[in-house]
């Protein structure tokens, strides 16, 4: 006789991504596994007396999300962090930011995060001076939504060693005001890295974004446990909105290192995979660290076996590579991060190497330069089922679209940075973009269109972590004017972009993504039946309940 169930899920709408069994009501799950799904009737029967029993209500019971774009440990230090993103103008500036110093007296410095660009107003510059005027005698940054640019007070450009300015790397900028000293803006990384140091957590939130190196001196054995502590506080934020699995895009060894201790300690409640981070500054021998990476962190909750990179910056800066000048910057191009030259060596060599790649692409230039690299990879390497993978496209040329399908690249997109999620607001014709390029601009059906994969994650803490407000974003657009194009998703094509597509992306599609028998326990609840209720009312379902792995990590089991 078979060993009875140790968890059932009861009464709900299961959405399966099986076509064996497309439609059921049940599950039964033993240890980390779904042992059976069907009819309610059915499953209850293998209840035993250590079973315990979910009654899902009729909510819709799904694969757990897997947000496959996140900064994880940038975004559980940010739960702690003034939230500016309903902020606007220089009284509530003022107000927000007064009231967070008081809070925290202790604080070394006073960050705020999701600041508008025109934050103090429209056509009003950041600068050093204003932010004095605010807060002069604690350092001050803020950091913009895309996390691209930070603006600093005075004090904190003086603490951090870059007032009269700095060497940086290509592509990061210290502007400059004409008296020779900092204007107070900082664009890029390796611009804003020394500001960030001057944190509680002394930049090593950051460290696998901005250098992908690990903490120089290494982090003592109290500032690992506050960093550990800080991010499991982001795991369990995670996990409150359904999420099982993240793909990490910051990533080093010191990362790897905390998750694979929260795990052995039995409290990891997400998988989490950590690419290495390659820079445009680095030797290419240095792909050896992602080899290392991936013999050394293998387990089921904790894995490598990627390479992240960057090619350009993001629309808002002027950063984003384009092919044509930008409008309104008619010298500027954007910025490469990487040469074609080097970046095409790099995907070669991590290719040869087995290595799955990622690459921040905004911008149509750096779209093209990026499949240039993957083409080159395919042509020096052979064919091979590689899953290499486009992070943002957010400008498309069109005679680019063919050719992610023809290279098997994935398309890997943030609904809730097109306008159309509801966030941020249209570019107008004539200044980022053109009126020729608005049309290819967060095009997910013309990507879709084009048979290239996609797949569906957030960017958090670009955006927040929450799925349903993602999905609602995907589904209920907002209505854009011409020459936009409309460019919501079914509600299906949505989840499955979100579940069963990330778990295929992570080439874990025979273990994930699906509610089949074989497959892990990791399953989302929801309090709502998502296809019974109003489109409009998606941005407002709730979980109800996270299962990873067969363990319970958000909700309980009265539901």
């Amino acid at each position: 006789m078979s060993p009875t169930p140790d968890l059932i899920i009861l009464n709900g709408s299961l959405l399966t991504f099986d076509d064996a069994t497309p439609k059921a009501s049940a599950l039964a799950i033993r240890g980390d596994t779904i042992v059976a799904v069907g009819d309610t009737d059915d499953i209850r029967v293998l209840a035993g007396a250590g079973t315990k029993t979910i009654d899902a209500a009729g909510g819709t019971v799904m694969p757990g999300f897997i947000d496959s774009h996140v900064h994880l440990f940038g975004g559980a230090a940010e739960l702690g962090m003034l939230d500016l993103r309903e902020t606007m103008g220089a009284d509530a500036l003022t107000k927000a930011l007064r009231t967070f110093a008081a809070e925290h007296p202790e604080e070394p410095l006073l960050m705020g995060v999701a600041a508008d660009y025109e934050i103090l107003g429209p056509g009003v510059k950041t600068t050093r001076q204003n932010l004095d005027h605010i807060l002069s005698e604690r350092p001050v940054a803020l950091m913009s939504a895309d996390h691209h640019t930070v603006w600093a007070n005075t004090i904190a450009l003086e603490k951090a060693g870059i007032l009269h300015g700095a060497v940086v790397p290509p592509g990061s900028e210290i502007v400059m005001a004409g008296d020779g000293t900092a204007q107070g803006q900082l664009n890029e990384t390796g611009a804003f890295g020394p500001v960030l140091r001057l944190s509680q957590l002394g930049g090593r939130d950051l460290l696998g974004y901005v250098t992908g190196a690990d903490p120089e001196p290494p982090a003592t054995p109290k500032e690992r446990a506050f960093d550990k502590e800080v991010i499991l506080r982001g795991l369990n934020h995670c996990a409150s909105h359904g999420i099982t699995g993240l793909h990490n895009m910051d990533g080093n060894f010191y990362q790897l290192e905390l998750l694979s201790e929260l795990e052995a300690d039995g409290r990891l409640p997400i998988r989490v995979q950590v690419p290495m981070h390659l820079k445009n500054t680095d030797p290419l021998d240095r792909l050896e660290e992602a080899d290392e990476m991936r013999r050394r962190f293998a387990s089921d909750m904790v894995w490598s076996g990627r390479v992240k990179m960057f090619m350009d910056g993001v629309l808002d800066s002027y950063t984003a590579l384009m092919l044509a000048p930008y409008p309104g910057k008619p010298e500027s191009l954007g910025d490469a991060v990487f040469t074609a030259e080097h970046f095409n060596e790099a995907c070669i060599r991590a290719d040869a190497m087995g290595l799955q790649l990622s690459t921040h692409a905004i911008g149509d230039g750096a779209v093209r330069r990026t499949l240039d690299g993957y083409e080159a990879a395919r042509d020096t390497n052979g064919a091979r089922d590689s899953r290499h993978r486009i992070e943002h496209i957010e400008v498309i040329d069109p005679a680019d679209l063919p050719r992610l399908a023809a290279l098997h690249v994935v398309a890997s997109l943030q609904p809730l940075h097109s306008p159309a999620g509801g966030l941020f607001s249209p570019y107008s014709a004539g200044d980022i973009l053109t009126a020729e390029q608005i049309p290819f601009a967060f095009a997910w059906n013309n990507i879709r269109d084009s048979g290239a994969k996609i797949c569906f994650s957030t960017d958090w803490p670009v955006v927040p972590v929450d799925t349903m407000m993602t999905i609602a974003g995907a589904v209920n657009c907002t209505e854009l004017p011409s020459p936009w194009l409309d460019n919501r998703q079914s509600l299906l094509a949505t989840l499955s972009a979100y579940t069963h597509d990330n778990a295929w992306l992570e080439f874990n599609e025979d273990r994930k993504g699906r509610l089949k028998p074989g497959y892990l326990a990791d399953i989302t609840i929801l309090e709502q039946d998502l296809f019974s209720i109003d489109e409009n009312q998606l941005a407002h379902a709730r979980i109800a309940l996270t299962i990873c792995g067969g363990k319970i990590s958000f909700g309980d089991l009265q539901g």
